[in-house]
C-alpha cells in the first residue's frame, strides 16, 4: 500500500518522507528498498539517499537491499559464542592492528576475541609490555614467554574470562600506555561505543585516558547496535579498525567524524585506509 498520498496531494518534503520511513521501520523492523519505494511513492535512488541520511543520524541502519532499525543489545554473548562469530573479519582486523605495535611499547589489549587475535599476531617486537584485563590474552603471551604481561585485576567476569570495575580501572590510571586497543560489542557513529555492562565502562575509559593513542577494533556486524551504557564517543578514538563489509553509509558516517578508518580485508588483500 502506498502511504505517500494520491497524485492530487502535494509530495512530502524530505524531512517528512524520512520521518515516514522511520515510522514504517518501527512497524516492520526491516524493509527492502523496493518495499520502501512502493510505500513512499518515490524512486529507488531517493529511498537510498534517505536511508543514507538517516543512517548518518543514527536512526536507521543500511543493510544489503534495504534498511532496519538500530538494535538494542541487552546482554553480551558469552566468550564461547563470541569465539565463533565473524571469525574471518576478526582475523583481518587483528592483522591490521598488530602492525601498529612497535619495539618498547606499552600496549593495552581490552578483553575480547578480536584483541586475542591481535595477541596471536604480534611478532618480531622487542621490549614489549602488554597490559590487559583478559585472562586468555595472558595465557597467549604465557605460551610465548617473551613478552612482559600485566593483568590489571579487578572483579572477575567469568563468562568473558576478564575483569571489570573500579579496581581494574584504578590500576590502569596508574600506567602510561602507548596504544590502547579497545573492543566493543556495539558501536556506531551516533551512539559511540556502548555496553550493557556498566563495569566495562570504567575500564575502557581508564585505558583510553591512560593511552597516547586509542584504537577501536570492532567488526562491522556490531555497527549500528547500541546498549544502555556509553563507554566513549567514536571521535574519542584516533582510529577505527573494522572489516571491509561495513556499509557505505556507515563508512561515510565514521569518516565525517574526522578519524582514521581502516577497512581490513581478507589475508590476501591490502586494507583500505581513509582519513578526512
Amino acid at each position: 500500500m502506498t502511504t505517500s498520498g494520491t497524485d492530487d496531494e502535494a509530495p512530502l518534503i524530505p524531512d517528512q518522507r524520512r520521518e515516514l520511513l522511520v515510522r514504517l521501520l518501527r512497524s516492520e523492523r526491516v524493509l527492502s528498498v523496493h518495499q520502501l519505494t512502493e510505500a513512499l511513492g518515490v524512486s529507488h535512488m531517493t529511498v537510498r539517499r534517505d536511508i543514507s541520511a538517516l543512517e548518518g543520524e543514527g536512526r536507521v541502519l543500511a543493510i544489503p537491499g534495504g534498511a532496519r532499525l538500530p538494535t538494542r543489545v541487552g546482554a553480551e554473548p558469552s566468550r564461547a559464542d563470541k569465539s565463533v562469530m565473524e571469525a574471518p573479519q576478526k582475523a583481518a582486523i587483528a592483522r591490521e592492528a598488530a602492525r601498529l605495535v612497535r619495539d618498547d611499547m606499552v600496549v593495552y589489549l581490552d578483553a575480547g576475541t578480536t584483541t586475542l587475535g591481535i595477541a596471536g599476531r604480534i611478532e618480531g617486537v622487542n621490549g614489549l609490555t602488554v597490559v590487559t584485563n583478559d585472562f586468555a590474552i595472558v595465557e597467549e603471551f604465557g605460551l610465548l614467554g617473551e613478552v612482559e604481561t600485566v593483568h590489571i585485576g579487578g572483579q572477575v567476569e567469568y563468562a568473558n574470562r576478564s575483569t571489570i570495575g573500579l579496581l581494574a580501572a584504578n590500576t590502569l590510571r596508574g600506567l602510561n600506555i602507548d596504544i590502547a586497543f579497545i573492543s566493543a560489542s556495539s558501536w556506531s557513529a551516533h551512539h559511540g561505543v556502548t555496553t550493557p555492562v556498566p563495569g566495562k565502562v570504567e575500564v575502557k575509559t581508564a585505558a583510553m585516558d591512560s593511552a597516547s593513542v586509542a584504537v577501536l577494533v570492532a567488526d562491522s556486524s556490531k555497527y549500528g547496535s547500541f546498549s544502555m551504557y556509553r563507554a566513549a564517543e567514536l571521535r574519542s578514538f584516533s582510529s577505527v579498525i573494522t572489516d571491509s563489509t561495513l556499509s557505505d553509509g556507515a563508512v561515510e558516517s565514521v569518516r565525517s567524524l574526522g578519524i582514521e578508518l581502516v577497512l581490513a580485508d581478507d589475508e590476501n588483500e591490502p586494507a583500505q585506509t581513509d582519513r578526512t
